[in-house]
């Protein structure tokens, strides 16, 4: 794993959406079409605006799936990440295979239909985040590293609800929904390429464990470490509670 820290979440985001680009970009070369799975959130729409503003990118032979989704709320409410995956990606290039979590169906069903469709070949790069509880995806803490369900239905933990409101997604956390589809983490660490961007000062302590700590299930990101091609993008803020050894061993200043 390579950690890479940048001054600030604009220089952070250009770089990031550069390394992908050129994933994506291999990967059509390669293999005639990429495949790639797509993060949402706060921390991600700096990102998704640089990458979708790359140049010689045939979004036409991209096919994207989706990472996570609130259960029972509707792609028309504020918080969709189908909503924002629309918005933010979808739309904006002109994507026309997408496999988006629909969170107002049956919920197993929906990840059994679309886990079979994202089982049918590799994943060439894996977009993700990290939350302020450690979680990634919506794995969170203690996350299950065992499974090799594509997507499981998990119940989401008060500091991964109370996170949705800090962010402006919620008036409140009695609004935030229990539950969420969410890509597993074994799924999510078979893809070829994993590109991680943590941008943020609120997000330092959730770096510090899954970085600085053990491997552990109550730092889900922490599994990130297992990965031989990860690469986690840093702003100065985020990096801020990491130790001098950490940040010798594994990062790349910027």
């Amino acid at each position: 794993m390579i950690l890479r820290v940048f001054h600030d979440e604009v220089s952070l985001s250009k770089a990031a959406a550069g390394q992908a680009a050129a994933a994506i970009r291999c990967a059509i070369v390669a293999r005639g079409h990429a495949r790639i799975v797509a993060a949402t959130g706060t921390s991600q729409i700096a990102f998704l605006e640089e990458l979708t503003g790359a140049e010689g990118v045939d979004w036409g032979r991209v096919e994207m799936f989706h990472l996570d989704e609130y259960v029972g709320l509707g792609d028309t409410h504020p918080a969709s990440f189908c909503k924002y995956l629309r918005e933010r990606l979808i739309d904006r290039v002109g994507i026309t295979r997408y496999h988006l979590l629909d969170g107002t169906g049956d919920a197993l069903e929906v990840a059994r239909r679309v886990g079979g469709a994202l089982s049918g070949a590799k994943v060439d790069m894996a977009f993700v985040g990290i939350g302020e509880n450690g979680h990634l995806a919506f794995n969170d803490p203690p996350a299950d590293f065992e499974t090799e369900e594509p997507y499981l239905v998990v119940e989401l933990d008060e500091a991964c609800r109370r996170q949705q409101v800090g962010e402006g997604w919620f008036r409140a956390i009695s609004e935030v929904p229990r539950r969420a589809i969410s890509m597993s983490v074994r799924q999510i660490l078979k893809a070829r390429e994993i590109l991680c961007v943590v941008p943020e000062g609120r997000k330092a302590m959730a770096v510090q464990r899954c970085f600085d700590g053990e491997i552990d299930a109550m730092a889900p990101a922490s599994i990130l470490r297992r990965h031989a091609a990860v690469t986690v993008y840093l702003d100065r803020e985020s990096a801020r509670l990491l130790s001098a050894e950490t940040l010798h061993r594994m990062s790349a200043q910027e």
